[in-house]
């Protein structure tokens, strides 16, 4: 086959580049520029969009010995996934920004322009198996190595995606992968792995937004309200700086009526209120999806597992789905889900697909 390999700069896409040509496919790097003004990109290894990840790219390519062109997405990253980010968190929801570019870049217009240019698939770095089922659909599963399972960020990909798609690393460990960068002689081997979100120069989310939002914010400012007591225990400087579940930085100016711990419970973009409350209160088992995106065929009902945080728990549940609504019994409660964040489905090891929550509940206390 002639494939496309995405190469981000770190070690697991030169890897999964590497395997691909092992494999006998006719392989060509590709590296993606998604920032309009490269001068901003962050330096260092904190991000996957680096100027120094293009280089690193272009030396594991060399490396390898396949051609590396870089792909101009600049302005689609933009409107599909800067602007979701700033458009989700004046809302008062929290957005995943990988999972959104998975979708919308990097297995869409990615695989849109490599399918119209003559190639095959499209393969990457990220750990997840692929494995065609009795049905003749191609299945995603969770990787070998569970710590480094990214299912849950590939849980929005559709059958045709998948068709066209090579993950080479779903079978190893991190270990693994790193030795064999370090025996092909590739200098990214011992490369530390990308955490932040890339567009985010410094890591601090809540500066970002502050600057970029602009006339978008919802307010600059309100207040931290007590969800027992109605008491105003402090000020914020905006609710696009805070997400349910949140502890650290609430900016309580004076301690909680019982002298235990608050949490966000819930951000009121419009009023301006940020209410906190104890963790007890953050316990949902009710969860209501929109925007489905699945991974094969569509279930009715499904007693399998759900995964509501990329490096999260899975929780056993009950999925029931009706057209573009899916309902989501959690047979566990869970703490700090937020709208905006992904729930993926999993039958077994099996990704059946992913909603975008909307709203969360407490079955006794009927509470959205």
């Amino acid at each position: 086959m002639r494939v496309v390999a995405a190469m981000s700069g770190g070690v697991d896409s030169a890897v999964a580049a590497a395997r691909a040509v092992d494999a006998g496919h006719d392989v060509t790097g590709i590296h993606l520029a998604l920032s309009r003004n490269p001068a901003s990109y962050r330096s260092g290894a904190r991000g996957c969009c680096t100027i120094e990840d293009s280089n690193d790219a272009r030396r594991a390519a060399d490396v390898i010995g396949i051609p590396f062109y870089v792909w101009d997405l600049s302005e689609r990253f933009h409107d599909d996934v800067v602007e979701d980010f700033m458009d989700e968190y004046a809302a008062g929801r929290t957005p995943n920004p990988c999972l959104r570019c998975n979708e919308k870049i990097k297995f869409a217009a990615v695989l849109d322009r490599a399918l119209g240019l003559g190639f095959d698939a499209v393969a990457t770095g990220h750990y997840a198996q692929l494995r065609t089922g009795d049905d003749g659909l191609v299945e995603m599963h969770r990787a070998v190595d569970h710590g480094k399972d990214q299912s849950y960020v590939l849980g929005v990909l559709d059958q045709a995606q998948l068709r066209h798609s090579l993950f080479p690393l779903g079978g190893s460990t991190k270990p693994q992968v790193r030795e064999e960068a370090a025996r092909r002689g590739l200098l990214v081997a011992d490369k530390p792995d990308s955490h932040d979100i890339c567009f985010v120069a410094d890591g601090d989310n809540t500066g970002w937004l502050a600057e970029k939002l602009g006339d978008r914010a919802p307010n600059r400012g309100g207040d931290i309200v007590d969800s027992a007591t109605g008491e105003v225990l402090g000020q914020h400087a905006g609710t696009f700086g805070y997400t349910i579940g949140q502890r650290k930085g609430l900016r309580i100016g004076r301690p909680a009526p019982d002298g235990k711990p608050r949490f966000v419970l819930d951000i009121e973009p419009v009023s301006g209120t940020v209410t906190v409350g104890p963790r007890s209160e953050l316990a949902v088992d009710r969860i209501t999806g929109i925007r489905p995106r699945w991974c094969g065929t569509v279930p009715g009902r499904l007693e399998g597992t759900v995964q509501l945080r990329a490096h999260g728990d899975e929780h056993r549940a009950v999925v029931t789905v009706d057209d573009d609504h899916v309902a989501i019994e959690l047979l566990d409660p869970a703490y700090g889900i937020a709208p905006g964040q992904a729930a993926v489905i999993y039958d077994g090891t099996r990704v059946v697909g992913s909603a975008t929550i909307s709203a969360t509940a407490r079955a006794e206390a009927g509470r959205a």
